[in-house]
């Protein structure tokens, strides 16, 4: 009986100091809302990012109320340190200590169970993908003028969707994603996906799109609680994005047979999948990380990360155009003011004629740069960016942050930081032009697609058709809002914010 007792203080005890364990804050941790037993802050961030209207809303409301710069929580078991305003938010994208990705099993749901690709990788593997599918992205036109090749082909085949519209009322967001896929895809694959008759781009939007909304910044409960996927698989999403793994995945392997049958017919090297392939069949030994499974998560980081983002920035930049008439009127002079001038015999008036304006000559448009810039700083689809994992150890701001703590950044604090931007809620595209010159300049404080070396893999992608198919659009349409249209402002929260659903009528110029 003593035995029993004994054995039963023995367990209560360790319980008990368990339990007082998952309260404590670690030694100089940022602060932060205190650690409920177990659970850390994970039901009253759940709870209270909803209330506010996202994540974002909410660090930011807990940065006023702890008055700091970082924020200290503790997810499940995880710590988490959010950093916010410029000069943290600088630090951590430049730092090596700041460049690992957190491990868990939500992070590898996203990548089908592996910790493969490039963006949720980190150490020796991404050092080697990283540089590798850059170097083989530039190879087959990634930046250069085989990209912009590309780009004005479905800039015209964007047009001529726009024109079969004939001026009535559509939601933009479908032909634009369209649009900024085929050209990631010719980059990767060499050819576009197939037309829309046999319907594969239309299901593959869908796949992205739904696939999106289930993921957010910090993992939902399944990287807090994976073990919910046992009690919960349909509530948590579990198997949904199982699901559409699958289907991602089919895909993918169905464009790499084809590559596979065609590279034993003869040597290519037209696009990322050959490179890949070839390096496969070149490896020299059992361990090399070039493998299937790295190549279908490769793909699909490039796809996360040239695709949505861009086309999202785009149909936010119509919003604009359609509600602001002023700002359309002064584009579309220097449009044709600079497109004109280098067609032969065009008049400033025949902006049908005018040559297309090649991305080389992209600084003779400061209002059109000046305008893509504040589309992004006003908008801050991604207002939280990361995670990054700490590989290490080490300080930041004067706290203590432990090695393995999962780091996010606050991004919209620094786009909408009052201090340095003064009117941060104003759509205001001037700030961004120098009142001297006129000339466009990039502020210290915009960064869309981040620093260091972990910025965003699309970010060359991204300008380039943001810009050109910009252009082309008001050079030849008028951009409408239908009568009572009132687009809103506020975006719909997620992994990424998107506007909600608006419609505008594209008038063909005469």
């Amino acid at each position: 009986m003593s035995a029993l007792i004994f054995l039963s203080t023995i367990l209560i005890g360790f319980i008990l100091f368990k339990l007082i364990n998952s309260m404590r804050r670690p030694k100089n941790f940022p602060p932060g809302p205190r650690f409920l037993p177990w659970l850390g802050n994970t039901l009253q961030f759940r709870k209270e990012a909803r209330a506010a209207g996202g994540q974002h809303v909410l660090f930011e409301h807990w940065s006023k109320q702890y008055n700091s710069q970082l924020l200290g929580l503790k997810l499940g078991s995880e710590y988490v340190v959010v950093a916010m305003g410029n000069a943290m938010v600088r630090e951590v994208q430049l730092q090596e200590v700041f460049e690992g990705r957190p491990d868990n099993f939500f992070l590898r749901l996203r990548t089908m169970g592996t910790r493969k690709g490039i963006t949720c990788t980190d150490g020796k593997l991404w050092y080697e993908h990283r540089n590798f599918a850059m170097k083989q992205m530039r190879h087959v036109g990634y930046g250069r003028s085989q990209m912009e090749g590309h780009i004005e082909r479905e800039a015209e085949e964007l047009l001529n969707k726009l024109a079969g519209t004939h001026g009535t009322p559509i939601e933009p967001v479908t032909k634009l994603a369209e649009s900024v896929l085929n050209v990631l895809w010719c980059l990767i694959a060499g050819k576009r996906i197939a037309s829309d008759e046999d319907g594969t781009l239309h299901s593959l939007l869908d796949l992205m799109t739904r696939r999106s909304k289930l993921f957010d910044i910090c993992g939902g409960l399944l990287a807090q609680f994976p073990w919910l996927r046992h009690v919960a698989p349909n509530k948590t999403g579990y198997n949904l994005i199982r699901q559409l793994n699958t289907e991602l995945y089919q895909f993918f392997m169905t464009t790499i047979e084809e590559h596979r049958q065609q590279l034993a017919d003869s040597e290519q090297d037209t696009d990322l999948i050959y490179a890949y392939l070839q390096a496969m069949a070149n490896k020299d030994d059992e361990s090399s990380s070039f493998n299937e499974t790295q190549l279908v998560m490769t793909i699909l980081d490039f796809f996360i990360a040239g695709s949505q983002t861009t086309s999202n920035t785009i149909n936010l930049a119509l919003m604009i155009l359609a509600m602001r008439e002023d700002i359309q009127k002064r584009l579309l002079d220097e449009i044709e003011a600079n497109c004109s001038s280098n067609a032969a015999g065009a008049s400033s008036s025949s902006s049908g004629a005018a040559a297309f304006p090649h991305l080389s000559r992209r600084e003779s448009f400061d209002y059109m740069d000046a305008f893509i810039m504040e589309v992004q700083r006003f908008f801050h689809i991604t207002p939280i960016t990361g995670p990054r994992r700490t590989l290490w150890s080490t300080k930041l701001g004067g706290y203590d942050i432990p090695r393995n703590t999962t780091i996010l950044i606050g991004l919209r604090s620094v786009h909408l930081d009052k201090e340095h931007w003064g009117d941060p809620l104003e759509f205001r595209p001037e700030r961004f032009l120098d009142t001297a010159t006129g000339k466009c300049f990039k502020d210290d404080y915009f960064m869309p697609f981040g620093l260091g070396r972990r910025r965003c893999l699309g970010d060359a992608l991204a300008r380039a058709c943001i810009f050109s198919f910009l252009v082309r659009i008001v050079q030849h349409f008028h951009v409408v809002l239908p009568a009572g249209e009132t687009p809103s402002l506020i975006l719909q929260p997620g992994i990424t914010l998107t506007p909600k659903p608006y419609k505008v009528m594209f008038v063909k110029r005469q």
